[in-house]
């Protein structure tokens, strides 16, 4: 089952939590649900070259709290902070709740798994072959720490006339062990020859405490400059 499912949601409540955090009654929950996937689908297409990993959106009384997730906040930002604002105007436009934009630095994109999947599908858009993709990928995340990796690349790879799957593993990567911190990130690579899709699974070490919030500490403490904590026996 674990090979099956998604690794985040499998994990929701042990380790993980939501990226919508906020509740709402029958009626409105519906609209709400909607909004945020408007909100995140303009986001990754407008600032598209910011390396965004997550958008996470709160609901406080009222108000609309979208928080930014990226490699390069430079992008978002702009010159003196031009650009954000005209980003927080569009994006003001598409909710009736008050909004707040705020910026967070991924400092370590090599350990998250959003932006190494789509650090592969730009290489093969480009036309670069994806086992070196594949490759360069799985040696810069064991570099920086991760304790395993797996990629999986799927279509008409090379332009050949049957699609196939090729896939690249480093480390463990323990999908049916639910203490275990591991990303994942499915992202579509357009060709000339169609559709490739893109899986990244990486795991970052275990889990012992019951905490939605810890894989978000040890991100933290990853992208601060500890690296993930050594696994406790």
């Amino acid at each position: 089952m674990g090979h099956k499912v998604n690794p985040i949601s499998m994990r929701l409540q042990v380790n993980r939590t939501w990226d919508s955090r906020w509740f709402a009654d029958k009626k409105e929950y519906g609209d709400l649900l909607l909004e945020d996937i408007r909100i995140r689908d303009f986001i990754h297409e407008e600032v598209k070259q910011a390396g965004v990993s997550r958008v996470i959106i709160e609901r406080p009384h009222k108000k609309c709290r979208v928080t930014i997730h990226t490699a390069r906040p430079g992008v978002i930002i702009g010159k003196k902070g031009a650009d954000i604002e005209t980003l927080r105007r569009k994006l003001a436009k598409m909710t009736a709740s008050e909004l707040h934009l705020n910026i967070v630095e991924v400092r370590k994109p090599e350990l998250d798994a959003r932006l190494v999947a789509e650090s592969i599908a730009q290489q093969l858009e480009r036309r670069v072959s994806f086992r070196r993709a594949m490759k360069r990928a799985v040696q810069n995340a064991m570099r920086m720490g991760a304790q395993g990796i797996r990629v999986n690349v799927a279509g008409r790879l090379g332009g050949a006339e049957i699609a196939r799957t090729e896939w690249y593993r480093e480390g463990r990567v323990p999908l049916h062990t639910l203490r275990a911190d591991i990303d994942f990130a499915n992202v579509e690579a357009s060709t000339p020859y169609g559709i490739i899709g893109v899986k990244v699974w990486l795991f970052k070490g275990e889990i012992m405490e019951h905490d939605p919030q810890a894989h978000e500490r040890r991100h933290a403490e990853a992208q601060e400059g500890g690296g993930p904590r050594p696994q406790r026996r």
